[in-house]
């Protein structure tokens, strides 16, 4: 996970800005600033010596903060943006009072939600920071065994800095939609990618069209959930997400929220409480039901990794194959990136450079009209072709308020 392999690959997913992650750790900050340089006066970075290439690079980490509320312990996860090496060192330097920073690349921290967002946003009214995966079961800020019920409670009166949340690869806009406290905020996805791959790298993302390329452009569309500069976000279909349904992974039990319920949440199995999963979460805090559309709010489109797609029609377990990745690699060649795969290239094109079982598993993705057996407690969600009967099948929902958008007609 270098700065050059990382962009490398992102160019070759179709991404154009990437988050560094982790400048809170000592060593990836030393490589950031040995890396990349500041690209004008844009609050982003670009690879030393590299100006025509066309990658850049937001400063970015994700922090833990582990705290007593109300005689619980929570665990929640948080995403911190900011545009300055200067910026990250003084959140640095502030943060150190809580934790051991060189410890990992996402620091767990000794202090309260709102503490953390008071130290970063003392550094400068400039930074962003917003939940992170906000509804995985463990480490979110409605993770069903250590977060809360609303924002306001775990932000407290620093609520006032939260202007987004991350959806999480186990839940999407129409799932987040529900729940009608959370209008006032802006639904970003990203990825949480720990490996350059192309199958985890850019498998969530956001969309903008901007007149200049910028940090502030960037978070100012966020902050005021313009339409107009944030146009979609990308993401995986949320049965794919590794928390999805309730189950026990070493029991080989998955369980749809009805079902869960029905047995009170205890595993048949081992008897033991069950993990609960995000479907299941959701339908305990909304306040609205699954049909319903927000308004004046960023679209979204559902898609899967172009190297999963390509392994289940081959119905092999990895792709990191070298049978997987000879498709791969003549489809990125062919269209340009694999954005461009997914989301542009037509059926009739596609079948022109690979066989007629990828080109129609690639467009049966984007048109939703695959089955994503559903992840639960830590295991991925499984795109299934041609479903057998222990297959749990469950048929995706319409693809959202963006219909087949051209990624070439945004930066």
């Amino acid at each position: 996970m270098s700065i050059k392999e990382i962009a490398r690959y992102a160019k070759i997913k179709g991404l154009q800005l990437v988050g560094t992650g982790d400048f809170t750790h000592p060593l990836w900050l030393k490589e950031i600033r040995e890396t990349l340089v500041p690209d004008s006066d844009t609050g982003l970075f670009r690879i030393t010596g590299n100006s025509d290439f066309p990658m850049h690079f937001m400063l970015t980490t994700e922090v833990c903060t582990i705290f007593d509320f109300q005689n619980e312990t929570k665990k929640v996860h948080h995403v911190i943006l900011t545009p300055s090496i200067d910026n990250a060192v003084q959140i640095n330097g502030a943060l150190a009072k809580y934790g051991n920073l060189s410890a990992d690349g996402r620091p767990t921290l000794n202090m309260t939600a709102p503490q953390l967002v008071e130290e970063v946003m003392q550094v400068s009214g400039e930074n962003m920071i917003f939940p992170a995966h906000a509804w995985t079961p463990w480490f979110s800020v409605f993770g069903a065994f250590s977060g809360f019920n609303s924002i306001e409670d775990c932000y407290q009166d620093m609520t006032k800095h939260i202007h987004a949340l991350e959806t999480g690869l186990s839940s999407d806009p129409p799932m987040n939609w529900r729940l009608s406290k959370l209008d006032r905020f802006t639904l970003v996805s990203n990825s949480d990618s720990h490996s350059f791959w192309p199958w985890r790298m850019g498998r969530e993302a956001n969309v903008f069209e901007l007149d200049r390329v910028s940090y502030k452009e960037i978070t100012e569309a966020i902050r005021t959930k313009d339409t107009k500069r944030f146009k979609f976000t990308i993401e995986t279909d949320p049965a794919y997400g590794k928390y999805h349904w309730t189950g026990h992974r070493n029991c080989n039990v998955s369980l749809s929220p009805q079902e869960a319920r029905k047995r009170g949440n205890i595993c048949p199995v081992c008897g033991r409480k069950l993990t609960e999963g995000v479907e299941q979460r959701v339908e305990e805090l909304a306040d609205r039901p699954a049909t319903f559309t927000a308004a004046n709010s960023p679209g979204f489109m559902r898609l899967l990794p172009l190297s999963e797609i390509i392994a289940a029609a081959l119905n092999v377990d990895s792709p990191s194959t070298q049978a997987v990745w000879k498709i791969y690699n003549s489809l990125v060649e062919r269209f340009g990136d694999e954005y461009k795969v997914l989301i542009d290239a037509s059926k009739e094109a596609l079948s022109q450079v690979v066989e007629q079982q990828i080109a129609d598993a690639i467009t049966r993705v984007r048109e939703g009209s695959a089955t994503v057996v559903p992840g639960y407690d830590g295991v991925y969600g499984k795109l299934v072709l041609t479903p057998t009967a222990t297959d749990v099948p469950r048929l995706k929902p319409p693809r959202g308020s963006v219909q087949q958008l051209n990624l070439a007609d945004f930066w």
